[in-house]
């Protein structure tokens, strides 16, 4: 399920992407969705699109994308977490904002980083720019030393495949 429309898949009738939007909305004035141009998105009223460089073709890419734009801290959420809360997302900001300069506090469920999930902070673009571009995520962001904010991993769960989307989709029927 990865790849330039995985956005757009739909879980419950409503685009993957759109649950994770709603948490932010509920936390930020401003919400952007950072992907390259040929990134499949569903309509996001109120969101602004970002569009990166075609390379690297890294997930850091739109972290450090996002950070050079905003000029200032973001809150990244991957657009496949439809469990996340806004409850979670206040945690981390809180964090980020008492974290005495870290230059990340990332979320942490079982003890497991989750680097799509985060509060980055300018003063870390210079390390993730000098990051190997074939590095896997996990490792650069460990390198940065966040921050890290415990979640229950229920929480902090993508969608990645048919079957975490059959069981999401199952979740969501559960709780309806």
């Amino acid at each position: 399920m990865g790849g330039a429309g995985k956005a757009t898949v739909l879980l419950r009738g409503r685009p993957l992407a759109t649950y994770p939007v709603d948490a932010m909305s509920a936390v930020c004035e401003r919400v952007a969705v950072v992907g390259k141009e040929d990134t499949g998105l569903p309509e996001l009223p109120g969101v602004e699109r970002w569009v990166e460089p075609d390379q690297p073709r890294h997930p850091i890419a739109g972290i450090m994308f996002a950070l050079e734009r905003a000029e200032g801290p973001v809150l990244v959420c991957g657009v496949d977490m439809p469990f996340v809360t806004a409850d979670a997302l206040r945690s981390l900001l809180m964090a980020a904002g008492g974290s005495g300069g870290a230059r990340a506090v990332v979320a942490s469920a079982a003890g497991v980083l989750q680097p799509v999930l985060g509060v980055y902070s300018p003063a870390a673009l210079g390390d993730l720019r000098a990051a190997a571009p074939d590095a896997p995520l996990t490792e650069i962001v460990t390198a940065l030393r966040p921050a890290r904010v415990a979640l229950p991993p229920p929480l902090v769960a993508g969608v990645n495949t048919p079957e975490e989307l059959a069981a999401a989709e199952a979740e969501l029927a559960r709780r309806a």
